[in-house]
């Protein structure tokens, strides 16, 4: 069968792998890409630096692992779901309020378009019924309605309108081809009316103020494949950047959270697939259900069909940050400098430290918090509330600002992500999906306190897969099928997916301690409402 390459471009950096056919990573390597935040809300990257990143990262991984570019046989792209703009000559159209060369990429976080996802969202079109009711301004259609409405030079010139993972599929072999995971997730596209340009809204596109796109689909996609569906083979020029044989199968790109769900979901097949919740948090944290029917989930993205597997529905659930949240609180913090300063003495990692100090404080580590608490919307709420404008907070402080203190911020922290993922699946319980387990893939899998407080403040057992890379190997897993090595992508998931370990939630008197907390979790984001209703009276 030979080798398979998976490409995951993330928020700062590009990585591959390369995998058997068995699913071990034979080597990984990564390259870094910067972010522009030119203003407040505003996030951009190059694609030229993007793809240098991809290349460099492609060229280490394959050089790593010994194999001969000739052992590749299939070529999986993920990445985050940012929109790409191009002029006719494929050139970077730049996205940036003062015109900043190369800045042709609007990040999927994002959030310039806030007032025009509200305006979307005041049409009530059907349409938002496969977005939980309302939109995100991390979806394209309010980025795009932002762009043509402030920078009407840079929407005149753009040809091609990509999303990201599409990009890095079109770069390398040239096709016109989209993925229906990205249109489908992110450009309100929808799939189950066909893979042909049928799925899109044209009066929705009319009545949102984007009716030139409706007269000119190819702006934004007529042709659309499925994950693992083969769009392309690698170009010459495209197969000397990465190290790799022209004529290498590519498959139809992927969002990277997506990916992650394809490289974990195959686990403890056991148990049902649709009574598994994946949670991929590194960044930001996505949850992803898949079901044989349509569940409409309201705040939750979804229902969309063959984004994931064909034939089967999905809805994504998420918080804006995950990762980003946790570096939020600790660099906040008086004492990170002294931990961060002991940690690099004795070659650890601050958290590390922190959790040693956590285990010195407490015999049971999880009730020191029954006077601190987070509320985690800093970057807005993704999912159930789905309101970008929330903001975080943080209650039960003191005058303390030593390390233990910056310990009880960071397990409260790690206990409010848990809170978030909770309130997550009570909305899709109530809206008739079964969740009774979380596979957890990116960053956050490696640490074990955000693993043991999600089981025991959700009450699911928590499966953590034995893969490193588990998000590499779902893009891998798209090339596998896109080579013809395996017929399908739930074939490639029975034979790659490895072994897994699981986390039992405690109960008892921990699960009663989480309830408390949870209810404390709720009613900090109900004061929220209530603080800005206060405010409201006063003009801004």
């Amino acid at each position: 069968m030979g080798h398979f390459i998976g490409i995951d471009v993330g928020t700062g950096s590009a990585r591959a792998g390369v995998f058997d056919a068995s699913g071990q990573l034979l080597a990984a390597a990564s390259a870094p890409i910067a972010a522009q935040w030119p203003r407040p809300d505003f996030a951009q990257q190059s694609s030229a630096e993007i793809w240098a990143a991809v290349a460099a990262a492609c060229r280490g991984a394959v050089s790593a692992a010994d194999v001969a570019a000739g052992d590749i046989a299939g070529l999986g792209f993920d990445a985050t779901c940012s929109l790409v703009v191009a002029d006719a000559k494929g050139g970077p159209v730049s996205v940036s309020p003062d015109g900043a060369a190369g800045q042709d990429v609007v990040l999927w976080m994002d959030h310039r378009a806030i007032a025009d996802a509200e305006a979307i969202n005041a049409t009530g079109a059907a349409v938002l019924a496969h977005v939980g009711g309302v939109i995100s301004p991390e979806m394209q259609m309010p980025k795009l309605r932002w762009l043509k409405r402030e920078l009407p030079q840079a929407w005149a010139k753009a040809a091609r309108f990509w999303d990201l993972p599409d990009w890095l599929a079109h770069r390398a072999t040239g096709t016109e081809t989209r993925s229906l995971c990205s249109a489908v997730c992110k450009w309100t596209y929808l799939g189950h009316k066909g893979t042909a340009g049928e799925g899109w809204d044209k009066g929705f596109l009319a009545e949102i103020g984007l009716g030139d796109l409706a007269g000119d689909p190819a702006r934004i996609g007529t042709r659309f494949a499925a994950p693992g569906e083969a769009v392309g083979t690698l170009s010459a020029a495209a197969a000397a950047e990465l190290g790799l044989s022209p004529g290498t199968p590519v498959a139809s790109g992927m969002i990277d959270a997506y990916a992650g769900a394809l490289g974990t979901l195959g686990v403890a097949p056991e148990r049902r697939p649709e009574a598994r919740l994946a949670v991929i948090a590194g960044t930001s944290a996505c949850h992803i259900l898949t079901a044989p029917e349509a569940v409409f989930v309201p705040g939750v993205w979804g229902p969309y069909l063959s984004v994931l597997i064909g034939g089967v529905w999905a809805n994504e659930g998420g918080q804006s940050a995950a990762g980003a949240l946790i570096d939020a609180v600790l660099s906040r913090h008086a004492a990170l400098a002294e931990v961060e300063a002991e940690a690099r003495a004795k070659g650890l990692r601050p958290t590390d430290l922190l959790d040693a100090r956590l285990a010195a404080m407490a015999f049971e580590t999880a009730t020191l918090t029954r006077t601190r608490h987070v509320q985690p919307d800093f970057h807005g709420n993704r999912s159930p509330l789905a309101d970008p404008t929330r903001h975080g907070a943080i209650s039960g402080l003191t005058l303390a600002h030593d390390a233990n203190d910056l310990a009880l911020d960071y397990l409260a922290t790690m206990q409010a992500l848990a809170y978030g993922t909770r309130h997550i699946i009570t909305e899709m319980r109530a809206a008739g999906a079964a969740v009774d387990a979380i596979v957890v893939s990116g960053g956050l899998a490696k640490n074990a306190l955000y693993l043991r407080e999600t089981a025991d403040a959700t009450g699911c057992t928590v499966l953590v897969p034995a893969q490193a890379e588990p998000v590499l190997l779902g893009a891998a897993m798209l090339g596998a099928v896109a080579s013809g090595s395996f017929a399908s992508l739930p074939a490639a998931m029975a034979a790659m997916r490895g072994p897994v370990h699981a986390i039992a939630p405690r109960g008892g008197a921990i699960a009663a301690y989480h309830d408390a907390k949870y209810a404390v979790f709720r009613r900090m984001q109900d004061d929220f409402q209530h603080y800005a209703a206060l405010m409201a009276v006063v003009e801004a």
